[in-house]
């Protein structure tokens, strides 16, 4: 999910002179349901899935490159007095109706999941602090998994299931000798796995594996995944060989 606003598009005076103009009210965008029965838990489950590999979310702990960083999108908004529902309700558009130019498609969520992504977005935008409660156990933190260790010469280290750019683990050990190094990616966002020197696996998604295999010898080795923009938010971990 990729939102692309303008340098003014969230100011907003911009925003409601829109809304008017279209003859709506500014809670409205389709959103059918009170604020306090849309399920803000799955949005945040929803958002880190289908939008944390673009955007920059830190509530959602999501470390994106390619969209917009959302925490500043919406700040000159905020102090211009846009309240939060009017955020919700400008995220609710976008959603439906991604700007021309734009690389998100229509539609990455539909009908009461598109509005819990956009509630969880308009109350965690420019928010310090961490999710509590039930929100800050929603997803689960990336790369925090036990370390993957070989076996019988192949060594899998796979991309985090919920679509954070991440693999499940930052750490992994094997022996020397003829190693196959493997990833599998069960989320939508496109992975690889990759060690500089040794290997590139194929780039996959939607339950595929990326593979290479290469002789390793002791030492320290990094993986890491290769797409624009994912190491260099994360996405890779210590290989080491001894």
């Amino acid at each position: 999910m990729r939102w692309v606003p303008s340098s003014h598009a969230f100011r907003a005076p911009l925003v409601a002179a829109v809304i008017v103009a279209a003859g709506l009210a500014v809670n409205a965008c389709s959103l059918t349901e009170n604020e306090s029965e849309v399920d803000v838990v799955a949005g945040k489950q929803l958002f880190v899935e289908r939008c944390g590999s673009c955007h920059v979310l830190n509530r959602a702990g999501t470390k994106g490159t390619t969209g917009p960083n959302l925490d500043q999108a919406f700040q000159q908004g905020l102090k211009d007095g846009m309240g939060r529902s009017g955020i919700r309700g400008t995220v609710r558009s976008q959603i439906n109706s991604p700007r021309i130019g734009s690389q998100m498609p229509a539609d990455l969520v539909q009908g009461a999941q598109a509005d819990q992504v956009a509630a969880y977005v308009a109350e965690s935008v420019d928010r310090r602090g961490q999710d509590t409660g039930l929100l800050a156990t929603a997803v689960k933190q990336a790369g925090a998994g036990k370390p993957a260790v070989a076996k019988g010469g192949t060594l899998e280290v796979d991309a985090d299931p919920s679509g954070q750019l991440a693999y499940v683990t930052k750490v992994a050990r094997a022996t020397p000798g003829e190693l196959t190094v493997e990833s599998k990616n069960e989320s939508s966002v496109p992975h690889d796995i990759t060690i500089a020197g040794k290997g590139k696996g194929e780039v996959v998604q939607g339950g595929g594996v990326s593979s290479f295999k290469a002789d390793f010898t002791p030492g320290t080795y990094t993986f890491y995944c290769s797409v624009d923009g994912h190491r260099a938010a994360g996405m890779q971990g210590k290989l080491t060989v001894e």
